[in-house]
């Protein structure tokens, strides 16, 4: 080994050549990724974005990545999972795998996994609870379980389907007696863009909780059943009112209900095509004939200078006295808030949304006779409703209030990143802050204080 280089090896490694003399492509080289990338450019320029500007320039790859990876399950086999996982255990009977203390239900309870929505292409959150009950003398790797939940969770999905697909890979796979899964999905819930009215106690999410039954448990009257929704009550999961086997009768997507579908731009909608057929889906299959034009329809809400600022309802007076309007609200010191200002945007680096509330306090430097709250909030929505990035759009809210309100102005921003579920760190229920303070702001820390303790703990997230 010491005629290997390690500097060598690394590279070798990362240009995707295989030990042993055969050449692979490396990721960035192979024709679909090359086709997502060419696709992604297509709808950049839809947008009405310039493909060369610092920090879209890499999103095609970004995109082509994030795609490729989330459905990765196309080209990975149950049996290539659980083959050599299968474990002999003394203690389980050969009749029905209820083999007193050793051979009684495996559980495994929480797993989290995120999934491509066939409906709009974009990510939703799956908790998954699977159990089963041993048969033929063995049982299989816990880890095991996980991975092929995984398997089907990446691909293109809905919750029953998925819920479905993952009972029966497992009793195919593990030859059990019987085979319980639960999921817990919950779907980002699109707001009304026509109106662009964005309610503070928008529910940003849609939930749907699914079951799959096989073998001992497929009648749900039965004690395996019972006991093993018992399992999942220790846990706080009550399954009440679910969907199982088959019983969801049309799309839980929003996009089916919220999204009004115009005329899509042809040149965009084929290039959503091509990027389900790079992934190694069927366009032409019942549930994505309608895809890329909802998902185009949900894009352009985005696009350039899509929403136009006019200043209605703010008026500069010379009045003594300052009237308080909605819940703007004015402290002894003349630090005025305006709390709680909804938004929706689509992140540059992914083309994937975030959303969540803005806060924006400032000191008055002109006295006004009116702060309307849709004032500030359109603020909000003209950087909002565009490809952003979230420390750009806490800046540009912050310099756009300055230019009306006077420089002393401090902007925290709150946020669900949908990014943060399906790539990165995939965690569950994380969000992010941003803050921007200008002026005095930036200078005295006790009113910095004070302008957060105002906030109140209202963030709503997925959990």
């Amino acid at each position: 080994m010491g005629a290997l280089d390690e500097g060598h090896f690394d590279v070798e490694l990362e240009n995707g050549v295989k030990l042993g003399g055969c050449i692979e492509l490396g990721f960035e080289e192979q024709p679909e990724t090359l086709a997502i990338e060419d696709a992604v450019r297509v709808l950049l320029h839809g947008l009405g974005e310039d493909v060369n500007r610092e920090g879209i320039r890499k999103t095609p790859f970004r995109v082509a990545k994030a795609l490729r990876e989330g459905t990765r399950g196309y080209r990975q086999k149950v049996k290539d999972i659980v083959h050599g996982a299968l474990f002999p255990e003394a203690g389980l009977e050969s009749g029905g795998g209820h083999g007193g203390g050793a051979g009684g239900m495996v559980i495994v309870r929480d797993v989290d996994l995120f999934s491509y929505c066939e409906s709009c292409l974009l990510p939703f959150q799956v908790k998954c609870h699977v159990g089963y009950v041993p048969s033929g003398h063995r049982v299989v790797g816990l880890s095991k379980l996980s991975r092929v939940t995984d398997i089907f969770a990446k691909r293109l999905q809905d919750p029953q389907r998925l819920a479905d697909e993952v009972c029966k890979g497992l009793q195919h796979g593990i030859r059990a007696a019987g085979v319980a899964v639960v999921l817990q999905c919950a779907h980002i819930h699109f707001p009304n863009f026509e109106s662009r009215k964005l309610e503070p106690n928008h529910q940003g999410w849609t939930k749907m909780l699914v079951t799959s039954r096989s073998g001992v448990y497929e009648n749900e009257s039965s004690n395996d059943w019972a006991e093993f929704l018992t399992h999942l009550r220790f846990r706080g999961i009550e399954i009440v009112e679910a969907c199982s086997n088959g019983s969801l009768q049309q799309s839980w997507c929003p996009s089916q209900s919220s999204l009004k579908v115009a005329t899509a731009n042809s040149a965009m909608t084929n290039a959503v095509v091509s990027i389900l057929q790079s992934l190694g889906e069927d366009p032409l299959r019942r549930e994505l004939v309608g895809t890329p034009a909802r998902f185009v329809t949900w894009l352009m809400n985005f696009r350039c200078s899509n929403v136009e600022m006019k200043p209605n309802g703010f008026v500069r007076t010379q009045k003594d006295s300052i009237k308080t309007n909605g819940n703007v609200r004015h402290d002894e010191e003349d630090i005025s808030t305006e709390l709680n200002l909804s938004f929706w945007s689509q992140c540059e680096h992914h083309l994937l949304p975030f959303h969540g509330v803005v806060h924006i306090g400032y000191y008055q430097a002109v006295v006004v006779d009116h702060v309307d709250r849709s004032f500030l909030q359109q603020i909000v929505h003209s950087y909002g409703f565009k490809l952003q990035v979230q420390e750009r759009l806490t800046r540009q809210i912050a310099e756009t209030v300055a230019l009306h309100l006077g420089e002393d102005v401090m902007v925290v921003v709150e946020a669900s990143h949908t990014c943060m579920i399906s790539r990165g760190i995939e965690k569950f229920g994380s969000n992010t802050s941003t803050v921007a303070v200008l002026g005095k702001f930036s200078s005295d820390s006790a009113a910095r204080l004070k302008f957060l303790q105002s906030i109140p703990n209202s963030f709503q997230t997925a959990e």
